[in-house]
């Protein structure tokens, strides 16, 4: 069975901005780019398993959203908390850590990201950091580099964070500060807490009521000295419930993304001294042995029996415990937009925060008929949706307005599409681990630490509930580059610009309203950025097949691939040279001029060994490399063989009538309707044949089956060569030394296209795809 579904990811803020700019509602927007993308994807003939179809924006999937949420509320995985968040101006809304580029811009808008203080909703991706860090392990056929970047991003794991409450304005009041120690076994020595000038605590308004104005003056200048400054505010130690000193340093090298930091002067030297400069009590917490003393319960015990049995007691009393790193964030999953799942909580006075009974979901969004964009969410403007009553206790309560990010959407829709008509629960779990994981997963590298390690999240997550009896969804990741097209952007304020906007008469282009000289840069295609293509457009000027092909055949789809016209042309041609080949073959068929029917050896082995070579080659590429533009490549060079056959022996040799219909059945997938064509054309001239099925269509036909007797022309293979993404020529190497980059690039230098295009030009980087193959230089300067 073969489970190739399609799904829409259709709510969040382009859909949202993008209606709004069109003084539309956000659902019938959506609605009317569904129903025309299908058309789209209908028009290009791909084919997808319809009747599986999801769309995240409708009640019968966002109620499941919720469910899951729910889940993780009453698993105690859902949260919420005072943060300093990322606030994207321009689409007024927070973003979490992953959605900020290197450059602080957001990965949507592009507008400079700001820092606010608000209150949010988090998922406990903490709690499963270790989990997640050492499932990369069992993906087997995940590139490295995806891999890699995961395990960048989650850190080491050999440590846990525990929870410190500071009592603050009133004993109603506090907050709890997470601190992460690498050793958790020497909780019982931690004796004060550093926290960084830049951390959330010191925008608690909480906190600046109780701090001595002195001290608030000296916090305001700190940012310009490297000092200590205590607090005068104390953390409740989680086990030993002593108070201990809170401390801000600008001294301290606080490592990227970590803020606080848990001194033990009792075993290590460095916090011993600290502490004795600012007089800081502590106790000593291990013994000459390596043995645990002055800690509770856990004295006597090795570090490493005590490590496991402090953690498991932390877990226990809900105050930390889970084996994370110092960087490792919970995912931030607030929204303060209208377009996107409700949070299903109710926040009652009496009971604070209750989740929305199963039986009620879902919550459903109201509809409104105008929105701006800006500021808090329309939602609470909604009286009749947003005022209700406590699930609990029945008194007056408030929705939660904040919408779920869309990431959350999209964490599990791949377990709907095992059952997307389930209306008794999100999934059913006896089809659902007959069908999963999946085999071979298709996305973007952009999504390496968004999409894809929140679904392994929710993967675990469901996998420990006893839902799933797979703890990783996907078996096989192929990492597609993206289609890129030039976006404009206003350098003041970030905003992208539709093409309508821009003016392009001068040498550089600008705004029309403001002048104001662009940025162009070469970007994903993507709505937010206004520089996608229509395929509908393009299909009716080059033809369904013409595009399909000249898609596949830019570049291997772990490349990016910028858009260029001029390459539909090749294609073109290629797809009348195999026409050619069909009216050719038709015609001497039915020309009854008697021939010699001698038999040429030297050009039937060559048909054989060509025939047999493309067999090989494209099969690997449709079922193992997926290449496609390799497998283009071949069909190309089979294309030109067969051309190159003189009419006599085309007339007469079955290895030629075999070559041109396995031309034709390999082609099929990624060209079905010209394929089809000369199919026909060549069944109706064709010879009785045990192969194939000539009364059959050409998507009906067996593949092509490998002959093993005859050889394969391997023994050299073709390296392309690149010069900043511009085929520039091409060597023959070895196929024994195709996987070998250093070989291959002595040999470029050596080469006349190196000597030409490389001669004293400084070399940035080098690409080299063994696959294809391909050596792609990335260079400075003018050739020489």
């Amino acid at each position: 069975m073969v489970l190739h579904p399609m799904g829409w990811d259709s709510f969040g803020l382009p859909a949202e901005n993008a209606a709004i700019e069109r003084d539309l509602r956000p659902d019938d927007w959506t609605y009317s780019n569904i129903e025309h993308m299908k058309n789209q994807l209908k028009s290009l003939s791909m084919c997808f398993n319809w009747e599986r179809e999801v769309t995240t924006c409708k009640p019968d999937y966002y109620r499941w959203t919720q469910s899951i949420f729910v889940r993780l509320f009453n698993a105690g995985l859902a949260y919420q908390k005072e943060a300093l968040v990322n606030w994207d101006p321009v689409d007024q809304t927070v973003l979490a850590n992953e959605q900020v580029d290197e450059d602080g811009c957001s990965w949507r808008s592009g507008a400079k990201v700001e820092q606010k203080v608000l209150k949010q909703w988090y998922l406990k991706m903490t709690h499963y950091s270790k989990s997640l860090l050492d499932g990369l392990e069992d993906l087997k056929e995940w590139p490295d580099s995806i891999k890699s970047m995961q395990e960048n991003w989650i850190g080491d794991c050999s440590g846990c964070s525990f929870e410190f409450e500071l009592q603050l304005a009133g004993d109603d009041k506090s907050i709890s500060l997470a601190v992460h120690l690498s050793s958790p076994e020497l909780v019982f020595g931690v004796a004060y807490i550093l926290i960084a000038p830049t951390h959330i605590l010191l925008k608690s308004e909480s906190l600046l009521q109780i701090i001595n104005p002195d001290v608030q003056q000296t916090l305001n200048e700190i940012s310009s000295k490297q000092i200590d400054v205590a607090l005068g505010v104390s953390a409740i130690h989680p086990f030993t419930k002593q108070p201990i000193p809170l401390v801000v340093s600008s001294k301290h090298p606080f490592p990227d993304y970590v803020e606080q930091y848990a001194g033990v002067p009792g075993a290590v030297e460095q916090d011993q001294m600290f502490a004795d400069i600012h007089s800081i009590k502590y106790t000593t917490v291990l013994d000459n042995h390596e043995k645990l003393m002055n800690s509770n319960e856990f004295t006597g015990m090795s570090r490493a029996e005590a490590k496991e049995a402090i953690m498991e007691k932390a877990r226990q009393q809900d105050i930390g415990g889970h084996m994370t790193s110092g960087r490792q964030f919970d995912w931030l999953i607030s929204r303060q937009r209208y377009w996107g799942t409700p949070i299903p909580i109710i926040h009652c006075q009496n009971c604070k925060a209750v989740p929305v009974p199963t039986h009620q979901l879902p919550v459903q969004l109201p509809k409104l008929d105008t929105l701006t964009g800006k500021g808090k969410s329309p939602l609470q403007q909604v009286s009749d949706w947003y005022n209700t009553d406590c699930p609990k206790c029945g008194q007056p309560s408030q929705r939660e307005t904040d919408t779920m990010d869309t990431f959350v959407d999209s964490a599990w829709y791949f377990l709907r599409y095992t059952d997307p008509h389930n209306e008794q629960e999100e999934f059913n779990s006896e089809v659902a681990n007959r069908l999963m994981p999946v085999d071979l997963y298709i996305g973007g590298k952009e999504h390496a630490i968004m999409h894809l390690l929140y679904a392994r999240f929710i993967n675990h997550f469901l996998y420990g509930e006893g839902l799933l009896k797979h703890k990783e969804p996907f078996q096989r990741l192929l990492v597609q580059g993206l289609v890129m097209g030039p976006s404009y952007r206003l350098p003041s304020t970030g905003q992208y610009l539709r093409k309508e906007q821009i003016d392009f008469s001068g040498n550089e282009p600008v705004e029309k309203i403001s002048g104001e000289k662009l940025l162009m840069k070469f970007e994903k295609m993507s709505k937010s950025k206004h520089n996608g293509v229509d395929p509908v457009e393009t299909v009716a000027e080059y033809g369904v097949d013409t595009i399909r092909l000249a898609i596949l055949s830019g570049v291997p789809p772990q490349l990016n691939m910028m858009w260029n016209v001029d390459a539909i042309i090749g294609i073109v041609r290629w797809k009348n040279r195999m026409w050619q080949l069909i009216t050719r073959y038709i015609n001497l068929k039915k020309d009854e001029t008697p021939t010699t029917n001698e038999v040429n050896h030297k050009i039937e082995d060559k048909l054989l060994i060509e025939k047999n070579t493309a067999i090989k080659e494209v099969s690997e590429q449709y079922t193992k490399d997926h290449m496609l533009s390799v497998a283009i490549s071949r069909l190309m060079t089979l294309t030109s063989v067969l051309r190159s056959v003189p009419d006599a022996t085309v007339m007469s040799s079955v290895n030629y009538e075999d070559a041109l219909a396995s031309l034709c059945i390999m082609l099929a997938p990624m060209a079905p309707h010209i394929a089809s064509e000369m199919w026909q054309g060549l069944a109706s001239v064709a010879q009785p044949s045990s192969q194939f099925q000539w009364d059959k269509t050409v998507l009906e036909q067996s593949w092509p089956v490998l002959d093993e007797k005859v050889v394969c022309k391997d023994e050299v293979v073709k390296v392309v060569i690149k010069i900043n993404n511009q085929t520039k020529g091409h060597i023959m190497v070895p196929v024994l030394a195709r996987d070998n980059e250093e070989e291959i690039r002595r040999l470029v230098t050596e080469s006349d296209v190196g000597k030409l295009h490389l001669n004293k030009r400084t070399l940035k980087k080098v690409v080299f795809a063994s696959k294809v193959p391909l050596l792609n230089y990335v260079v400075e300067g003018e050739e020489s």
